[in-house]
């Protein structure tokens, strides 16, 4: 999975809410549910699209499903932000330099 696809799966509102829950800690997909106005089919839909982005996993426990964050899902955000991290300050510094030309 890269960071472009991870962006998409994180886009959508519901899924970004369901991804920041689970960030708290390991729930059930019936606790993860409550405060959402989403059928359970819909709350699965986004969880399977969470899953299939690397992002969550899912740990069986009898006839319970617990979901939580995978880590390691975020990786390529992580790579993506320190390849741009790089990128950032010198551009920063020539628009602070345009700009003090500008105003001179």
């Amino acid at each position: 999975m890269n960071e472009a696809d991870i962006f998409k799966v994180l886009a959508d509102p519901t899924r970004r809410a369901v991804f920041e829950r689970l960030a708290q800690g390991e729930m059930t997909g019936t606790a993860l549910r409550e405060g959402f106005v989403i059928s359970q089919p819909a709350l699965s839909q986004h969880i399977a699209a969470l899953r299939g982005a690397g992002l969550i996993r899912e740990r069986r426990e009898g006839r319970n499903v617990n979901y939580s964050v995978d880590p390691e899902g975020l990786a390529p955000l992580h790579e993506w932000l320190a390849r741009h991290r790089a990128f950032w300050p010198s551009r920063i510094e020539r628009l602070r330099n345009l700009i003090k030309e500008m105003d001179q």
